[in-house]
């Protein structure tokens, strides 16, 4: 053989040696490692080739099932889609068109067939070869919608949900508006309303508001079936503004009159708020001499105008009863409302009254009378105030306004009982960044 040749398979032979070694090794030092996960869990000394395989049966008793639901039923749910008609929505849990059209000849269905909402669910429970039993609505506030078969027609009735009140606690930071701050610490509208008309009597939100500063406010929830179906009520709340607190708790005396004080049974319900709207501007003054923007000559401007968009609410700033309610010369149209000792307001240039506004009308301090507009001589959509006293009139943001009675010491004790649990969430809440807790 050639030494070339005899040097080429001396040289194969050797890299083959060197593979085979190789695995070789890798396999036999895997042994090890394997060994390990096989006697994992075995105590040592553990003999394992003696032991008898044994089958061992054991009888386990079910539970029984229990619902309102007869044996054979099945359950399908969907939610309203936007766009949805109830047909439609009914039509993707397979109910026959048939059965459709008698659910809605039912007078409670055919009613809610225009109100229905997306994101709403509804359920439908079917016999076992597909014949409609029942169909359950979700209603927004109201119960739930509950159409059950009877002989070849339809009955309804409201379900009976179980309905649970929640209380929620919230802060916030102003950045640059109380509406954008409850907007993102999740405060329902309501609330923050409410809030502003809490604090009303003490802040002024057109002119004091400031950035940075902050508020908790603790309220309830009503959640039916695990699900939030309305906001309740404001129990508690603290405004930090320019480094000063303000507080309000919910009390209710003996007779279940409600009203809203500080936690030391100060009453927050003044004679008057200082505005009739929760916010806006001033747009004009009160002054003796002004020349009009609209007839081009001066005259007293007996009142405060605030500019608002067209249909912003008017709330009465006191308790009171509706003198006027119509329209009046350059007023347009016009709103009088009559307190105690001699006091009278005035609300001009209105777009609409409130339902139910007429003369002859208790109304509370609060309550919305009517809508800005533009009625009347003006220039544009705002809203024209006046406080008079025995006639006379004076301006509204500097007259001494008279204040509510304060709490009666027969009922400090049950105040203190009541509104202790409140002031003490507040504490919680005081100087953290909670934006949620519920």
């Amino acid at each position: 053989m050639p030494l070339t040749k005899l040097r080429i398979l001396t040289y194969r032979m050797t890299g083959a040696e060197r593979r085979f070694s190789l695995r070789t090794l890798v396999a036999l030092s895997s042994l090890p490692l394997f060994g390990v996960v096989a006697a994992f869990g075995l105590a040592p000394d553990t003999s394992t080739t003696d032991i008898t395989p044994e089958t061992i049966t054991e009888a386990i008793a079910l539970p029984t099932l229990s619902g309102a639901h007869t044996a054979g039923t099945f359950e399908r749910e969907s939610v309203i889609q936007p766009g949805d008609t109830l047909a439609t929505a009914l039509s993707r849990l397979k109910i026959d068109d048939l059965e459709i059209q008698r659910l809605l000849a039912t007078d409670a269905v055919r009613q809610m067939a225009s109100s229905i909402r997306a994101g709403r669910h509804i359920q439908a429970t079917t016999s076992q070869d597909g014949q409609l039993l029942a169909v359950r609505f979700e209603r927004g506030d109201a119960p739930a919608l509950t159409v059950r078969r009877q002989g070849d027609s339809f009955a309804s009735e409201d379900s009976r949900d179980v309905v649970e009140t929640r209380v929620v606690m919230r802060s916030g930071r102003i950045v640059s508006s109380l509406y954008g701050a409850t907007d993102s610490a999740g405060i329902p509208d309501k609330i923050a309303d409410k809030m502003a008309e809490t604090f009303s009597t003490s802040l002024d939100f057109r002119e004091d508001l400031r950035r940075g500063d902050t508020f908790s406010v603790v309220y309830t929830v009503d959640y039916r079936n695990g699900e939030p179906v309305s906001t309740g009520k404001l129990l508690a709340a603290e405004f930090f503004n320019a480094g000063k607190a303000y507080r309000a708790v919910l009390f209710r005396d003996a007779s279940g009159q409600e009203s809203y004080y500080t936690p030391e049974g100060e009453s927050l319900k003044k004679g008057f708020l200082r505005s009739p709207l929760e916010f806006s501007r001033v747009t004009s003054s009160f002054s003796s001499s002004r020349l009009h923007p609209v007839l081009g000559y001066a005259r007293a401007h007996t009142g405060v105008d605030f500019g608002a968009p067209t249909g912003t609410r008017v709330k009465a700033t006191g308790d009171a009863t509706v003198e006027f309610a119509g329209r009046r010369g350059g007023y347009g149209n016009l709103v009088i409302l009559r307190h105690q000792n001699g006091y009278e307001t005035y609300y001009g240039h209105l777009s609409a009254f409130a339902p139910g506004i007429r003369q002859g009308r208790a109304v509370s301090q609060g309550d919305v009378i009517a809508y800005v507009g533009a009625t009347g001589v003006a220039t544009g959509p705002h809203l024209h105030y006046e406080v008079r006293i025995a006639g006379k009139p004076y301006n509204p943001l500097s007259v001494k306004l008279p204040g509510s009675p304060p709490l009666a010491a027969a009922q400090h004790a049950r105040f203190l009982q009541q509104t202790a649990g409140w002031s003490e969430k507040l504490g919680l809440l005081r100087g953290t960044n909670l934006a949620a807790l519920d």
